[in-house]
């Protein structure tokens, strides 16, 4: 059995011993048991039960289901008509749903674990209760849930269960929550004020003066990139007509995610919608004027505010809003240049992912059921994105996600891996063949022929709020110095050396050295306190000797060793070094 295969089997397998369990403890006839799938890293079961269970209760469940599977039961798998069904299941209201709503020639299968619990399920599932003799579990959590995720339906309680092949497998992963915990971007995040939430705007950051400074030192970055890659950059309204996203096709496929404001006239003809994506700005654009084969590729960069209506329960920090800033980017092409564009595409994501440490793969997306436009105009660029990814990879060096296209064309997926090995979807590059049509997108050849050009849309950070938060865990807080908010954080030992501390923070600053200053009458060893608080790369301490000197005393950050006389020349020239290098790591010696 391959080990996906056996992780869903045995996990699946517990969820039907955590509601054996349940069962047991509170008794048949005063338990309804739901659904109980596997998840990633476990399991979870709904149930309604006769009172609210709270983390007291874990230890007694799991002491339950440990009882359980050293009984050594036999599972049986049971073929039964609708009719025995449903009796089996009498006075159970969600499985007697589930059996009615199962289609007429839908063969029902049920599983007994011994002789006294029984579930409709379609397995498969252990042959014995001993084969999960080895297995580690852990109650996580008790969370509300609604019956079919409807809050008009019952509300139940589902049991989160950790579960894994063995003891140290889950110790493993616990030791991996710990750490993600303490890279929690919702933690780290207002702890070092780089951004904060106001229930007034829900899922929308505000980014204060810290978090703001490193944005824009991670926009710098992105857009020096561009620049040397041929791109310009527009803004555009982030309000418009509903008449663009009818045009676009955004109103027909993706008005549920769109914040819709009505106008004066009743008809939709008169309302407006807040963008949730950059292209018709960018198409606009690139219709001000008539174009020509030599205005090809026609790059265009943006980063405007966007809006995506999200469900409350979705949102997430960072990593899912309702306002955020995407690295959008439109590229219009002639079908002969799409093959140099994706490549120079990949090129920016490899300098990009790079310069961070992070490594990613590709992933293509093909044609989802609502597609929009002509079938063999998808098959076309399904076949030049292939095509591509063979030349740049080879052949079965990258996945095929079958039907989860955006609804205008197929996508290259950029899917990269953080400090903590997870997987995130970050860039996307997206051929289409509809929007130009649509908007009767026109060049004139260079055969004196008007042609339709080819649009790329592509992002590299995806969300740039999603790409700080992933950043803020990646690196725990500690960024690198040249995306650090504040680079450098100078302390005078007492009142007397501000002078010279003065002089320090001018000539850094002339040298685009992001520098904090506390000139406060306080003790030295709280101003350096709160820098390290803030986890700024380089505390520099000045008093009588390095004012004297002309010097700075340097302390690194994750260093104990301070760096003495240091000459403020060769401070600037260390700073300026790793922000035009763009270093991943600080300079901790003085050569």
């Amino acid at each position: 059995m391959e080990r996906e295969e056996y992780l869903q089997v045995y996990r699946h397998s517990l969820a039907h011993i955590l509601a054996k369990a349940v069962i047991e403890i509170f008794g048949k006839d005063k338990v309804q048991y739901a659904i109980g799938p596997q998840i990633e890293n476990g399991l979870y079961y709904d149930f309604v039960l006769p009172r609210t269970l709270t983390t007291d209760d874990f230890k007694m469940i799991e002491d339950k289901m440990h009882e359980i599977i050293k009984r050594r039961e036999p599972w049986t798998r049971k073929e039964v008509s609708r009719q025995e069904a449903l009796e089996l299941f009498q006075g159970q209201k969600f499985k007697t749903e589930l059996i009615q709503d199962l289609p007429e020639d839908e063969t029902i299968t049920i599983y007994y674990t011994g002789d006294d619990y029984v579930d409709l399920c379609r397995g498969p599932h252990v042959d014995n209760s001993q084969e999960l003799m080895n297995a580690a579990f852990e109650i996580r959590s008790v969370s509300g849930a609604y019956w079919r995720g409807d809050e008009k339906r019952d509300q139940l309680q589902r049991i989160y269960v950790y579960a894994f092949p063995d003891k140290a497998q889950l110790k493993e992963f616990k030791k991996f929550l710990k750490e993600a915990a303490e890279r929690d971007h919702k933690k780290i995040g207002p702890q070092q004020e780089l951004f904060m939430f106001d229930e007034t705007a829900p899922g929308m950051p505000y980014w204060l003066p810290r978090g703001w400074k490193l944005f824009n030192a991670l926009l710098d970055f992105w857009r020096g990139i561009h620049e040397k890659h041929g791109y310009q950059e527009i803004s555009g309204p982030v309000l418009s007509n509903s008449r663009l996203w009818q045009t676009s096709g955004h109103w027909g496929h993706y008005k549920q995610n769109m914040f819709i404001i009505p106008g004066v006239k009743e008809d939709e003809s008169d309302y407006y919608a807040c963008k949730p994506m950059n292209c018709p700005n960018a198409i606009l654009v690139y219709q001000n004027r008539l174009r020509s084969y030599r205005d090809l590729p026609f790059r265009i960069n943006q980063v405007d505010v966007i809006h995506r209506k999200e469900k409350s329960g979705e949102l997430n920090g960072l990593f899912r809003v309702q306002m955020f800033r995407q690295d959008d980017a439109h590229i219009l092409v002639s079908e002969e240049q799409i093959a140099d564009e994706i490549k120079d595409i990949m090129e920016i994501a490899t300098e990009i992912y790079g310069t961070f440490g992070l490594t990613y793969r590709a992933e293509l997306s093909t044609r989802p059921d609502d597609y929009m436009g002509d079938i063999n105009v998808w098959n076309k660029a399904e076949a030049e994105l292939k095509d591509i990814l063979n030349d740049v990879y080879g052949e079965g060096n990258y996945e095929v996600n079958e039907g989860d296209g955006a609804f205008y064309g197929p996508k290259i997926d950029l899917k990269m891996k953080d400090a903590l090995g997870r997987e995130w979807q970050m860039g996307t590059i997206q051929l289409d063949f509809q929007l130009p049509l649509n908007f009767h997108m026109k060049y004139a050849a260079q055969d004196g022929s008007v042609k339709q050009p080819v649009m790329i849309h592509r992002a590299i950070f995806g969300s740039m709020e999603r790409f700080i938060g992933i950043l803020i865990e990646n690196y725990k807080g500690a960024f690198p110095f040249w995306l650090s908010p504040y680079q450098v954080g100078v302390v005078p030992i007492r009142t007397e050396h501000n002078e010279y501390a003065e002089k320090v923070v001018s000539a850094l600053r002339e040298a685009s050295v992001r520098t904090e200053v506390d000139y406060d009458d306080k003790n030295m060893n709280e101003k350096i306190k709160t820098f390290k608080t803030f986890r700024d790369p380089y505390i520099v301490v000045v008093g009588d000797k390095e004012a004297a000197e002309g010097t700075v005393s340097i302390t690194v950050r994750g260093q104990k060793q301070q760096l003495h006389g240091v000459p403020l020349e060769k401070l600037v020239e260390m700073c300026r070094t790793m922000n035009r290098e763009h270093s991943k790591e600080l300079i901790a010696s003085v050569e």
